[in-house]
């Protein structure tokens, strides 16, 4: 019988395809083949770092791609999130043809068997629909965390109660209570940005496909999570019961690293601010990222660089060519910083910067953060303590598992304020009992992704599940591999 092999299908943005690069060099590992699909717009160009590191890792990965159905020159940034939703959802044919391709081992196979198996990110719930079809079984993978899945798997139930929508000039700190497993923590505020503004299901373009694509993990033979039972038990518990499986496998960073140079990045690493880094005391730098989507008004950049500078910590941040609206030159923030800080010893800013080694770093006494997932868990994994700012999307309930159940952090949401934000930083720099929680947490997830723990017991799991598929695939089955 020919050996599993897995087609693992990402969004087209930075954050998603790292994430699902370290689920696939887990089951490259696992001894599984692997085609890994881009878009055309992110795919490594034949002969650069990245393509060659996973390659070299691995003779059982290769690269594919198709279009993502946008020109080249259109900006994929946060603002164009729904575009780029609906236009990857139109090369479903593109990706029919390839796939079919591709199960019947035909074209340059370069030795690899017919892909068996697709693991597609729930972004993409076309891609499971069309490998069932082609009778290729189909997993469902998302990159955010359990607690904001549920969340968008509950809106419909919102509206229902009359939780949703909220009532004009209503307190955003009222408890919701339609989220099960999170009726102790969640309020109006910690839920999507969409939701605010909604009458209803329909009105909101976003929100009304994330909710549709919530829903349709329910087609897929399972969902894939990048978490941890330990830190989202309950919400996974929630999810089982409307799912036809559940696997928590993360963090992958750890457990299944991607080779450093593999990952997509649209900027070049700044390597130097390790050096900048090295010549600061322990535990006193600010490490500041906004992720690689959000987008910042002028005026918000003048209170987050007052409020930096009025923390009297060094910092180190991360501000993209694009992050800041009215394009402004990289240069003239780069002046503006330096400025108000008085020099490059009490401040770096770089275009981009190796985030796990920044976080893992002696000097880096805290992390200013959007709260996307894979910022959220590096940090939880170093150990870091957190001040959140969310920006869109799951971000809002994750910065509240930060500040209020965990309370590895602050919550800053809702909130530009140079006052504010040097105030959380300081304390998120100087409390113990912060910093205690955060390296609690660190050394649960250390146990959880370990041989034995929850999350590499649970990989495990997933691969003999794949194998499984694959085989009743093979023999022309049709088996939901449970």
């Amino acid at each position: 019988m020919a050996a599993a092999h897995v087609l693992v299908f990402p969004w087209p943005v930075q954050g998603h395809i790292n994430c699902m690069l370290h689920f696939a060099t887990g089951l490259l590992r696992a001894g599984l083949h692997v085609t890994f699909l881009h878009s055309d717009h992110t795919l490594p160009a034949a002969g650069d770092d990245d393509d060659d590191a996973l390659a070299a890792a691995s003779p059982r990965l290769r690269y594919a791609s198709i279009p993502d159905g946008l020109p080249d020159g259109h900006p994929r940034h946060a603002g164009a999130a729904v575009r780029l939703m609906e236009s990857v959802q139109t090369q479903s044919s593109a990706y029919r043809s390839l796939l079919a391709e591709l199960a019947r081992g035909d074209g340059d196979g370069g030795g690899f068997p017919p892909v068996t198996c697709v693991v597609a990110d729930g972004l993409l719930p076309f891609a499971v629909d069309v490998a069932e079809e082609l009778g290729v079984p189909a997993l469902s993978f998302r990159t955010a965390s359990a607690c904001s899945f549920l969340a968008y798997l509950s809106v419909p139930r919102l509206f229902e109660l009359g939780e949703l929508p909220f009532p004009a000039g209503g307190d955003l700190d009222e408890p919701v209570r339609g989220v099960p497993g999170m009726e102790s923590f969640l309020r109006r505020r910690d839920l999507p940005g969409q939701c605010r503004n909604c009458t209803e299901l329909q009105n909101d373009p976003l929100l009304e496909m994330v909710i549709d694509f919530t829903a349709r993990s329910r087609n897929a033979r399972a969902l894939v999570l990048n978490t941890a039972a330990s830190i989202e038990r309950a919400a996974l518990d929630h999810i089982a019961r409307n799912m036809r499986d559940v696997f928590a496998v993360g963090p992958l960073h750890v457990m299944s690293p991607a080779p450093a140079a593999a990952l997509a990045s649209q900027w070049r690493e700044d390597d130097g601010c390790m050096a900048w880094l090295d010549g600061q005391a322990d535990r006193s730098v600010v490490y500041v990222s906004l992720g690689s989507l959000t987008v910042i008004s002028p005026e918000q950049f003048t209170e987050f660089l007052s409020g930096l500078v009025a923390a009297d910590h060094p910092f180190l941040w991360v501000l993209r060519p694009d992050m800041v609206t009215a394009r402004l030159q990289h240069a003239d923030l780069q002046e503006a910083v330096a400025a108000a800080a008085a020099g490059d010893s009490k401040a770096r800013v770089v275009r981009w910067a190796p985030q796990r080694d920044v976080l893992r770093h002696r000097a880096v006494g805290c992390f200013l953060t959007h709260a996307g997932w894979n910022s959220t868990l590096e940090a939880a994994v170093e150990g870091v303590p957190t001040v959140c700012w969310p920006f869109f999307v799951d971000q809002q309930i994750n910065s509240r598992l930060v500040g209020a159940v965990w309370r590895t952090g602050l919550d800053m949401k809702d909130v530009c304020d140079a006052a504010v934000l040097a105030r959380m930083v300081r304390e998120a720099m100087e409390s113990g009992e912060i910093r205690a929680s955060a390296q609690a947490l660190s050394q649960q997830l250390g146990r959880d992704v370990a041989d034995g723990g929850s999350s590499a017991t649970e990989f495990k799991r997933l691969v003999a599940f794949i194998e499984q598929l694959s085989t009743t695939a093979q023999n022309g089955g049709c088996s939901d591999g449970g």
